[in-house]
């Protein structure tokens, strides 16, 4: 395994817990696949649609997102909003990913 392939599956770990709160966050508004796929890739939180479909499925049957179909356009779209224990759930993991940043700021440098 090269050095790049190594780095990439630590980057990979590392970004895996970010993307679920990411998801929490953004859809407070509600929003389609899609259209979140766009905004995590636009904010640094690049993922594909293989990991971002199971993930809302995986949220919302957790209670953490609902969502509902818009079929007023030509091509339905299913909409996630995050819940209520969505947000309970963001707001306690903003403030341990905040907790864990703070803890690694604090950890000595490499010379």
């Amino acid at each position: 395994m090269s050095d790049d392939e190594i780095l990439d599956t630590h980057l990979q770990e590392l970004r895996r817990g970010t993307v679920v709160l990411a998801c929490l966050r953004l859809l407070a508004r509600p929003g389609y696949g899609y259209g979140l796929l766009e905004e995590l890739a636009a904010r640094g939180f690049a993922t594909d649609a293989n990991t971002l479909y199971p993930l809302l499925r995986r949220l919302e049957k957790q209670g953490h997102l609902t969502s509902e179909w818009n079929t007023d356009e030509a091509r339905p779209r299913k909409f996630y909003r995050t819940s209520a224990t969505g947000h309970t759930l963001a707001r306690s993991l903003t403030a341990e990913f905040r907790s864990i940043a703070d803890a690694i700021a604090a950890l000595p440098e490499e010379d």
